[in-house]
């Protein structure tokens, strides 16, 4: 920027809240896929668990791929309109691919599959062209790191608030909706309502999303060269794969819930209802996590979140756990660190575009949201492969009694695999350079 330019102006609290609000819509569809998807197809559809595990690795990792697609778009075609009316007007066909990821098979057999494969691939592609867009919205509408941390904030409540919905909401909800009891059907139900509502809201977010710093956009950069400004960007690489270990670790606990109340303990009811504590627990620890941002820093906060769910997890692998209250006690407590930690993720992810831009004098913006998300979607993928793979080597079959053997196997998968993760998390923000006060320096350097 000029040295002469005229800042724009801060935007409000009230605008930055409301953009946030969209991660409200688009955690709807996510946490109703992260959270019930793959138990809706063993469990709801009968799929043979390699089969569901399959189909949603695949998914998984094609979405990544969409979502770095749709990143180098969004860094080479600014959208007729803006970025706001992309996202006002993507809302509808969002939804539309959301209802056809839990539309029953309309034909038996292989084709069945084929068609639930399909409806999958739909939801994740459309997913990704508009997810993307707006993350990298969240550094176009202000420059100011403790607005993006406000914002990362903001969002972690939406998302906090959506899940809440979708655990207590989509078995009620979806049976209320269609006046039916099959599992199958009331799945489909509540995916038309989140539907409706997700499209409703981007809508709003889009028609009213402004932006209030926006640097000036450069020629396009060629795919390899911002392939190698984002190798060459330690802060990004170091975040994300302390990120990505994270995600494999909490994808693993967070989908094992369902299993492991169900066959466990014997209360399936219990493990939506703690499903549903988990989100009260985000939304209570999000202020407080923001507030501790700005006493210790992000990097403290990684390392105390991530000390203290590692302690967690440790303690699961130790002590068997018989009481469906104990365990949702559990979890609650260590949804409250998982918490930080993706709330440092959000809100450190944009000051990595500027770490980037003085090192190299490229700004990727899109690559960078796109990058970050692929490699999100492929540790979900591996998170799943490893649950479904480590759960049929162990013997499970859905819907029956499980061997003493059986559950032995499938507790070790969920305790012992994420806590080397979130060991290697840490180590992971030890490298990375964006050290407290960091952020607020490269901006005024890249000023001048």
């Amino acid at each position: 920027m000029p040295t002469d330019a005229i800042p724009a102006p801060r935007p409000t609290r009230f605008r930055l809240a409301l953009f946030g609000f969209g991660d409200f819509a688009f955690n709807l569809y996510w946490q109703s896929a992260m959270l019930f998807l793959l138990f809706y197809y063993t469990d709801a559809l009968g799929l043979p668990v390699g089969v569901a595990a399959t189909i949603f690795l695949a998914a998984s990792v094609w979405d990544g791929i969409a979502n770095f697609a749709a990143g180098l778009l969004a860094d080479r075609h600014e959208p007729r309109g803006g970025l706001g009316r992309l996202l006002a007007l993507g809302g509808a066909p969002l939804g539309l691919g959301f209802m056809l990821a839990y539309l029953p098979p309309l034909v038996p057999g292989y084709w069945g599959m084929a068609g639930i494969f399909a409806g999958h691939i739909l939801f994740r592609t459309a997913y990704a062209f508009l997810n993307v867009p707006y993350l990298a919205m969240s550094a176009r509408v202000s420059a100011d790191s403790n607005d993006r941390a406000f914002v990362a904030g903001v969002r972690m409540l939406s998302g906090t608030l959506a899940a809440i919905v979708v655990a207590l909401g989509t078995v009620p909800l979806g049976s209320g909706l269609l006046g039916v009891e099959a599992a199958a059907d009331a799945y489909f139900g509540a995916a038309i309502l989140f539907a409706l509502a997700g499209a409703a809201i981007l809508a709003v977010v889009g028609a009213s999303y402004r932006e209030a710093d926006v640097p000036e956009r450069a020629a396009a950069v060629p795919v390899l060269t911002a392939l190698r400004v984002i190798a060459a960007n330690r802060a990004f690489v170091t975040l994300n794969l302390a990120m990505m270990a994270v995600i494999v670790a909490v994808t693993i606990l967070n989908k094992s819930v369902l299993y492991y109340f169900k066959y466990f303990l014997h209360d399936e009811a219990s493990g939506q209802l703690a499903l549903a504590s988990m989100s009260v627990v985000s939304a209570v620890s999000v202020p407080l996590w923001m507030l501790l941002r700005r006493r210790i820093g992000a990097r403290g906060l990684w390392f105390l979140a991530a000390g203290l769910a590692s302690a967690g997890l440790a303690a699961f692998a130790l002590f068997d756990i018989h009481r469906a209250g104990v365990m949702q006690a559990y979890l609650m407590a260590m949804q409250a660190m998982i918490v930080g930690l993706n709330f440092v993720f959000w809100a450190m992810l944009p000051n990595t575009i500027e770490y980037g831009e003085q090192r190299t004098g490229l700004r990727v913006e899109g690559a960078v949201f796109g990058m970050a998300a692929l490699l999100q979607r492929v540790a979900i993928g591996i998170a799943t492969a490893i649950i479904g793979f480590g759960f049929d080597a162990a013997g499970y079959v859905a819907n029956v009694e499980q061997s003493a053997a059986t559950l032995t196997a499938m507790r070790l998968t969920i305790g012992a695999v994420p806590l080397a993760l979130l060991i290697f998390s840490c180590v992971m923000m030890a490298l990375n350079p964006l050290a407290r006060g960091a952020h607020a320096q490269i901006v005024r350097d890249l000023r001048g």
